[in-house]
């Protein structure tokens, strides 16, 4: 998921990038203004250097070398020149003898004063080496000396000697040059502020949405402190940044807090008069559990003292021997009562589970035998850390339940599995499973499929399960198939033993 600095990062870098795309495209669009520029001007000096080259080669290709110096053919030669240059704008040059130097020179377009006639000082050197090249090669040379402010352009051409064509070599050493000058672009200084302004945006951007990110962050860690101050209490009310955006959602979240803490404080009174409803309510199924079990013995014991009056000692002592039975019965509802009213606490310490086991197993042993039911034991390997009174009775309920509804030649399998998280101990028996409309109620007290039962063992064997931080669940009511009883699971938590 992306978070906002990301999303805002991100879209300054898509404006990053099309300012630098823009300023590419500008400066390209500049270069190639530049370029072209250069271009019309080198075929305009080129151009002007072969009209000086074919005015001038009618005074110079029937004349000696030495009579090149005569001052009257120099003044009519610069005279020639100015008239070839005279409609080209901005181009100068001249004739040039190797080894003499300058013949002629010419610039009538100059901007000046007036007419330039002096060869310019700064320029001899690269007017020289051009009109050299083109002497020494026999064809036309040109030299570009780029600038930061303007492009220099030159071009020599050499004059063909008489009869001969141009490409034969220079008449007497003597070439025509030209010169000009491409200024940058008028845009240039346009351009270098646009660029500037583009760059200065971009850098605004970027510390605006800098600090965008981080006012809104400084802003939701402080929303995130005053929720992690939330205790039973309820949300507590979240302050104001002054940012619109997060002010609408922190006011959503205080309005949303008001909500909270008042369905909170309905929902803790509901669930307080539907705790006392279902207490009141449990308190009468167990009140009339309890009515319903002592009712039998108390009936029993009646009908037993009404025998023992009217009869003879025999049947008096019968009688007496009945009613302490139906005595013993209410003292064993009684104990188990209390027992479901007591809180128990484990003492856990480390066992051996093969131990543990055959004890449990040794206890159920002789009624077990007396119904022709094996008990078998799987797993029972290595220790744990439990409280054995508190399971062992647990283990005691599930295993004479098991023996008790497996039939004669049946068996009953106690199994221990465990893994990481569990120590589960297993009870199956191969018996016709628990019926469908008392398994779903097992575990509530006085819910017993047997007449003589009480139905407060399970409910006891959950309560200390519970107690132990473990839980008893019935797997599989079994019944379904032959053989196939019921499944009972006592699940603890691992304990380090």
């Amino acid at each position: 998921m992306h978070s906002l600095r990301t999303r805002l990062f991100g879209l300054w870098l898509l404006s990053l990038v099309a300012g630098l795309a823009v300023a590419g495209l500008l400066v390209e669009l500049y270069q190639r203004s530049v370029q072209a520029q250069i271009g019309r001007a080198e075929a305009v000096i080129a151009r002007a250097c072969d009209l000086i080259r074919d005015g001038a080669g009618a005074f110079t290709g029937s004349r000696p070398g030495p009579g090149l110096a005569d001052p009257a053919l120099r003044a009519r030669l610069a005279d020639l020149v100015g008239r070839a240059l005279a409609h080209q704008e901005g181009v100068e040059g001249g004739l040039w003898q190797a080894g003499s130097g300058p013949l002629a020179y010419a610039f009538p377009t100059y901007a000046g004063t007036g007419p330039k006639t002096d060869l310019p000082v700064a320029e001899r050197s690269q007017i020289e080496a051009v009109n050299r090249q083109a002497a020494r090669a026999g064809q036309p040379a040109e030299h570009r000396v780029a600038g930061r402010a303007q492009t220099l352009l030159l071009h020599a051409c050499p004059l063909p000697g008489p009869g001969v064509a141009a490409s034969d070599g220079p008449a007497f050493g003597l070439t025509a040059w030209t010169m000009t000058r491409v200024n940058a672009a008028p845009g240039f200084g346009r351009l270098l502020l646009g660029l500037a302004v583009l760059l200065a945006l971009l850098l605004g951007m970027a510390a605006w949405l800098g600090r965008t990110l981080l006012v809104w962050g400084r802003h939701v860690r402080r929303i995130e402190a005053a929720l992690a101050r939330a205790g039973p209490q309820g949300m507590p009310d979240v302050p104001l940044t002054g940012e619109r955006e997060l002010d609408r959602i922190v006011g959503a979240l205080n309005d949303a807090g008001q909500r909270l803490a008042s369905a909170r404080r309905e929902a803790e009174a509901m669930a307080e008069r539907m705790a006392r409803a279902e207490r009141l309510a449990g308190l009468g199924r167990v009140a009339a559990g309890v009515a319903h079990e002592i009712r039998n013995p108390i009936a029993a014991a009646r009908l037993q003292g009404e025998n023992a009056l009217a009869g003879d000692d025999l049947r008096r002592k019968q009688a007496i021997g009945e009613m302490l039975a139906q005595l013993g019965r209410l003292d064993a509802l009684v104990a188990e009562l209390l027992a479901m009213t007591q809180r128990v606490t484990p003492a856990p310490v480390t066992v051996d589970l093969a131990r543990f086991l055959a004890e449990c197993r040794a206890r159920h042993a002789v009624i077990a035998a007396d119904r022709a039911v094996a008990l078998r034991l799987l797993g029972a390997e290595g220790t744990a850390t439990l409280d054995p009174a508190m399971i062992g009775r647990v283990l005691d309920n599930l295993i004479a339940n098991a023996v008790r509804h497996a039939p004669e030649g049946g068996q009953v399998t106690i199994a221990v599995q465990r893994d990481r998280a569990a120590l589960t101990f297993i009870v199956e028996d191969s018996g016709t499973g628990v019926a469908p409309e008392l398994a779903a109620r097992l575990f509530e007290p006085f819910a017993t499929g047997r007449p003589d039962g009480t139905g407060l063992g399970l409910a006891i064997a959950r309560q200390l399960a519970d107690a132990h931080g473990g839980r008893l669940v019935l797997r599989r009511a079994g019944g379904a198939l032959p053989g196939k009883g019921a499944v009972f699971a006592l699940e603890l938590p691992c304990r380090p033993s």
